[in-house]
C-alpha cells in the first residue's frame, strides 16, 4: 500500500468550547481543543497511516508547547513549525441545539502565524520530499502575508511535481474588509490545484457560471467553468448535508472529474457528537484514496465514511483509522 508523504500549510488554533449544548459562558466553563482546517487534515492522514507534516507558526509560550504536543500525539510531523513572537489564534464555539444555531467568535488577529512574513517560509526545506500539499481558503483570508505565503507554497509544490489540493471554504467573516480581493486571490490559488474541495457557492467565488436553484445543477455548471479555467484541475469534490435537527442529519458526497461523476451516500447520522472537523476528515479520506490509487468510487465512499465517523468523536482533529471505515460500514463497534 502506498504511503503518502503529505504537508499542510495553515494556522493552528485553540478552540474554547462551551460544554455540551451550553451557550457560550453559560456556566463559566470552557473546554480546550487544538485544531484548524489544515492541521485537521494532517491528523486525519496520519491516522490512516500516512506521513503528514504541518507547516505553521506557533508562539513561544505554554500554549504553543501544548499545541505541539497535541499534534505529535496525533502522529503529525512538527519539524517544520516556526516558533515566533505573537499569540495563539483562538476561537470560541457553542454547538447550539434545536433552533438555536451554533455560535463562533474568532479572536485570531496578530497571531504568530499571521505576523510571519511570507519570506520567512523556506519552501525548499519545508516541502522537501512532499508529494501532496493541502491548503484551504482560510489562510489567504487572514491577510496579504498569509495569502502570499499560500500562493508561494502552492507554486513551489507544483514546481517539484507534487499534487496540490485546496478547500475553498469561503468564510465572509474572515475576509472582513477584504471581500473585494477574495475572488482574485482564490483564483490565483486554484490555478495550481489538482483537487478542489468546493460547493457551488465556493465555485461562484472563483469562476463565472449561471447558478440555478438546483444545487446539483449549479455544481455541474460551476465544475464545467472551473475545468475550463484551470488546466491542472483534475477533480472537484463536495459534500451535501440534509439537516433535520442538530443531532439528526444525513451526508452525501459527489466527485466530479473531467471524464465522469461518482456519488457516495446517503450516510445517516443519528446522535452527532461533534460536527467540527467533519469536512476536514472528508478531505483527508479523499486525498488518501486518490493518492493510493483507489478507484474514484471507493475513494469517495471511504472519504464520506471517514467524515461520518468523525461526527461520533469530540474535538477538532480526526483520529479515524483505516479499520474504523470497514467497522462502521459493517455496523460493528469501533475498537479503541
Amino acid at each position: 500500500m502506498t504511503t503518502l508523504n503529505a504537508a499542510v500549510f495553515g494556522e493552528v488554533l485553540l478552540r474554547l468550547a462551551a460544554p455540551g449544548r451550553e451557550a457560550l459562558l453559560q456556566s463559566g466553563r470552557l473546554e480546550a481543543w487544538f485544531g484548524g482546517a489544515e492541521a485537521n487534515v494532517a491528523a486525519g492522514l496520519a491516522a490512516l497511516g500516512n506521513r503528514a507534516r504541518v507547516i505553521t507558526a506557533l508562539p513561544v509560550n505554554a500554549l504553543g508547547e501544548a499545541c505541539l504536543g497535541e499534534l505529535r500525539r496525533n502522529g503529525v510531523d512538527t519539524g517544520h513549525v516556526l516558533r515566533s513572537e505573537g499569540r495563539m489564534g483562538v476561537y470560541f464555539h457553542a454547538s447550539g441545539a434545536m433552533r438555536r444555531p451554533a455560535e463562533i467568535v474568532y479572536d485570531r488577529a496578530h497571531s504568530a502565524f499571521c505576523l510571519t512574513p511570507p519570506e520567512e517560509w523556506d519552501w525548499a526545506r519545508a516541502l522537501d520530499g512532499v508529494t501532496w500539499l493541502h491548503l484551504s481558503g482560510i489562510t489567504p483570508a487572514l491577510g496579504a502575508g498569509p495569502a502570499r505565503a499560500a500562493l508561494d507554497a502552492a507554486s513551489a509544490a507544483r514546481a517539484q511535481g507534487a499534487q496540490v489540493s485546496f478547500d475553498v471554504n469561503y468564510r465572509p467573516m474572515l475576509w472582513g474588509g477584504r471581500e473585494a480581493e477574495a475572488a482574485g486571490v482564490l483564483r490565483a490559488l486554484a490555478a495550481h490545484v489538482t483537487v478542489l474541495f468546493a460547493s457551488a457557492g465556493d465555485l461562484a467565488r472563483i469562476v463565472s457560471f449561471e447558478a440555478v436553484s438546483d444545487p446539483h445543477a449549479s455544481l455541474a455548471a460551476g465544475a464545467r467553468a472551473a475545468f475550463a479555467a484551470f488546466a491542472d484541475l483534475a477533480h472537484i469534490a463536495t459534500t451535501f448535508r440534509d439537516t433535520r435537527g442538530t443531532l439528526d442529519q444525513t451526508l452525501a458526497a459527489r466527485l466530479i472529474s473531467r471524464d465522469g461523476v461518482v456519488d457516495a451516500g446517503p450516510e445517516p447520522l443519528d446522535g452527532i457528537v461533534e460536527r467540527i472537523g467533519g469536512g476536514d476528515a472528508f478531505a483527508a479520506g479523499l486525498i488518501d484514496g486518490l493518492a493510493r490509487g483507489a478507484n474514484r468510487q471507493t475513494a469517495l465512499a471511504d472519504a464520506l465514511t471517514l467524515m461520518a465517523v468523525k461526527h461520533s468523536m469530540p474535538g477538532d482533529q480526526c483520529k479515524v483509522r483505516r479499520e474504523d471505515i470497514a467497522a462502521w460500514r459493517e455496523g460493528r463497534d469501533l475498537r479503541r
